[in-house]
């Protein structure tokens, strides 16, 4: 009889990448994936600790675990592990402890685990020395259309307020052989969109240039390296051999992927030939998430943030330059350490200068064992919370003006499910800006010979970089040309 394993995620993209990878493990060892809170002999909640919020949600969920399945083996898998083991190893709520870098080894943990309940059961690295990126695929997910691929691991910034870096480890970059192969894949088993995501995507492949250049170290006086460092890593960020542009060029030419889009990415890698380079690339979709934080520099600087605001500004501006009003979104945080009204103001100001399709809004949130812990001048609650409101409204004014920019334009919209809305049944998708939009069924009706047919897209160039989307719903009857302004679109 097979065992039956039910798991949770918590966290980011990368975690939702590594928990299908995790239950795609489990499922080609002969066990049966069954929904969280069913009755099953293993539990495997993949943690989170980007703050203190995320601790207290991986702590109730283990507990919630062990409550439903009172007999089950309770497994804490990822970064609230790696950030907390000693005390998650005194909680009777959990069984095994798997850290970050170690989940690949489940299946064979598990097998030991149930042949001797009292050998090890802590499997938790030393995150900081380990160079390996951890070698985690997926052949399906859950999405019918669109697919998270990981391509790296780790961060090597230690932003004064983040204590990824000590829960995630170094900067590792997957090989890209590895990460075309697994496109392949996807593309054959019909997804249509790759999503890269990595916890620092724009240092892929920097660890892979650094061995490189240990390689070639005694031909180079160490003093001249360090003069020619940041222009070198700069220029290799943005299109060196074996850099994150190389690896979406590649991914480019597999056939079947219609569209790649990217995820965060540090803002100093968007230079005008980055951009640029992006740009000719068809699939690439003009939706990119640049991480802000603040539009104080004084902010900026306590942060440990590289970048100035100008420097954010411009690097918007590439973007908008090379492509036809790209969506670009971002990450603010409120209420920092030190965070005067002033400089607020200076953020508000900002953002609204800049003009985002979206922005996520946190509120400062003390992390023992980083920098900004202990920094003087920490800010009240209530504060952070009113300042967190007041930009939450501004990003909902923005958000809306994107959205109803496109009303009565052409637009090309990937179809991913059905949905009730208000009473009536839609289709459900997005367009390459990533605007959600819910297509009235009957206006597709004519054109689905299968029900339950998978949605793709086919593309028409239409100028340089604007394309008419024509929407394929399984077997082609007739075309459709969606227009913005017949749909519904969906805050």
């Amino acid at each position: 009889m097979k065992r039956r394993a039910s798991f949770h995620n918590l966290g980011c993209k990368v975690n939702a990448y590594e928990t299908e990878a995790m239950e795609q493990l489990l499922e080609s060892g002969g066990y049966e994936i069954v929904p969280f809170g069913e009755e099953a002999e293993v539990c495997i909640i993949n943690t989170c600790s980007v703050t203190n919020i995320a601790d207290r949600k991986s702590r109730q969920m283990l507990h919630r675990a062990r409550a439903k399945n009172p007999g089950a083996v309770i497994v804490a898998a990822g970064c609230y592990v790696q950030a907390a083991a000693e005390v998650l190893k005194e909680d009777a709520a959990v069984d095994i402890l798997i850290g970050n870098n170690r989940k690949k080894d489940l299946l064979k943990i598990l097998e030991d685990y149930f042949q001797n309940r009292e050998k090890e059961d802590s499997f938790v690295l030393d995150i900081s020395r380990t160079k390996e990126y951890e070698n985690l695929h997926i052949g399906k997910i859950s999405d019918h259309t669109r697919a998270f691929v990981k391509v790296q691991d780790g961060c090597n910034q230690f932003c004064s307020y983040c204590i990824i870096p000590y829960t995630r480890g170094r900067v590792r970059s997957r090989r890209k052989e590895d990460v075309l192969d697994e496109g392949r894949r996807l593309a054959a088993r019909g997804y249509k969109e790759l999503v890269l995501t990595g916890i620092h995507l724009s240092s892929y492949g920097t660890d892979r240039r650094e061995e490189g250049k240990q390689e070639e170290g005694s031909e180079i006086k160490k003093r001249e390296m360090e003069m020619q460092e940041t222009k070198a890593e700069q220029d290799f960020l943005s299109a060196g051999r074996g850099s994150l542009l190389e690896l979406v060029r590649l991914l480019h030419g597999i056939e079947g992927i219609e569209r790649i889009r990217l995820g965060s990415l540090e803002p100093r890698i968007v230079t005008r030939d980055f951009a640029c380079a992006l740009a000719d690339l068809p699939k690439v979709c003009p939706h990119f998430h640049l991480s802000l934080q603040s539009g104080a520099p004084e902010t900026l600087k306590r942060m440990n943030r590289h970048y100035t605001p100008k420097q954010y500004v411009e690097s918007c501006g590439y973007l908008r330059e090379a492509f036809d009003h790209p969506a670009i979104t971002t990450d603010v945080i409120v209420g920092f350490p030190g965070e005067t009204e002033e400089e607020f103001a200076k953020t508000r100001e900002f953002v609204r200068q800049v003009q985002f399709y979206e922005m996520h809004v946190f509120k400062y949130s003390r992390r023992k064992n980083t920098r900004a812990a202990s920094m003087p001048d920490q800010v009240d609650e209530a504060v952070k919370a009113d300042r967190s409101e007041t930009l939450l409204k501004l990003e909902a004014e923005m958000s809306k003006a994107y959205r109803e920019s496109f009303i009565g334009k052409k637009v090309q919209v990937l179809l991913e499910e059905e949905a009730i809305i208000g009473g009536n049944s839609y289709v459900v998708g997005f367009t390459r800006e990533y605007v959600k939009m819910a297509v009235p069924i009957a206006d597709v009706r004519g054109i689905i010979e299968e029900e339950n047919a998978d949605a793709q897209v086919i593309e028409e160039k239409e100028g340089k970089n604007g394309f008419q989307g024509r929407l394929v719903f399984g077997r082609v009857k007739r075309a459709l040309t969606a227009e913005l302004m017949e749909f519904t679109l969906i805050p």
